[in-house]
């Protein structure tokens, strides 16, 4: 089944986020005689293409293989070395990401240590092009673009919840902080009960004004985002096989008559108008029908009917 879910930041938008690389790429190739020991003020994502690297950030020892990542967050003593007999070959990048004013969004999450890479066939050679083309001494425009999409796999993978205690360095920019924080726990479990409820609780402000400001900022009130997460999770289920009733099942509509009219409220087509829309366009057919004509194919009228 094709991936349904979205990223972690995904429900964010792409001007609230600003990835800063604070150094050139670090190309790692380290022998056995390889020993570091410091902290940085930023976060450094470490990947391992080849060999081993031993770690111990505090009290915790990790062992980093080809195909893991691992975060050492700022402001934490490490020391790193090689056991051997390999060479230890990766990318480390030192950054930061701000969401909305607040200057650490990373420290933000609880997010695993360490994690296998996931759809490992796609970013690894993704990595291996970025480690051999990142300047000595500088920072590209491609080489930005590269570890953005490095960075959001890592926290796809890693990310285990939002840290409830964590307060933005900006006060201001709180409150846009916590409407994406919120929608971004509903676009990842919109089939949980009451979530749309619990997230106006759970949110550091007065309930009534988070509730404007989420329907302010999002476009819809956290129950009526809840809802159309669901309705595009259904899409991309009917994208993958399923039939009208068996999707609308799996997103928790008994009724997939009730189902149906939900759909089309909030996509503007009927399922079945959805799928003939997704026929059309992977044929190539769409493209070449003005407008009436696109209207009539995925409605099944005539073209200047009514």
């Amino acid at each position: 089944m094709d991936e349904i879910e979205g990223g972690v930041l995904a429900r964010f938008p792409p001007g609230a986020l600003t990835l800063t690389l604070t150094r050139a790429a670090i190309r790692m190739q380290h022998a056995t005689t390889w020993r570091i020991e410091k902290e940085n003020p930023v976060e450094d994502l470490v990947i391992a293409l080849e060999g081993q690297g031993h770690y111990r950030i505090g009290n915790r020892l990790q062992t980093l293989s080809a195909g893991e990542a691992m975060l050492l967050p700022r402001d934490t003593p490490f020391e790193g070395w090689n056991e051997g007999p390999d060479t230890y070959l990766g990318v480390a990048q030192h950054f930061t990401l701000s969401a909305h004013g607040a200057q650490d969004l990373i420290g933000q999450m609880r997010l695993r240590p360490k994690v296998r890479l996931s759809r490992w066939e796609v970013l690894g050679p993704m990595i291996r092009h970025y480690r051999q083309s990142a300047p000595p001494a500088s920072v590209t425009l491609p080489q930005h673009h590269l570890f953005m999409v490095m960075l959001l796999s890592f926290v796809d993978d890693a990310f285990l919840g939002w840290r409830q205690e964590a307060v933005p360095v900006d006060p201001g920019a709180g409150i846009d902080l916590a409407v994406m924080k919120a929608a971004s726990r509903i676009a990842a479990a919109p089939l949980e009960a009451e979530l749309a409820v619990r997230v106006v609780e759970d949110a550091p402000y007065n309930p009534d004004y988070f509730h404007r400001a989420f329907r302010d900022r999002i476009g819809r009130t956290p129950k009526q985002y809840q809802e159309f997460c669901r309705i595009e999770r259904a899409a991309h289920l009917l994208e993958s096989g399923l039939t009208v009733g068996a999707a609308g099942a799996e997103v928790g509509y008994a009724d997939p008559y009730y189902f149906s009219r939900c759909f089309k409220r909030i996509m503007g087509l009927s399922p079945r108008a959805h799928m003939r829309r997704v026929a059309l366009s992977r044929d190539g057919q769409l493209m070449g029908m003005d407008e009436p004509e696109q209207e009539a194919a995925l409605t099944g009228s005539r073209p200047g009917a009514g």
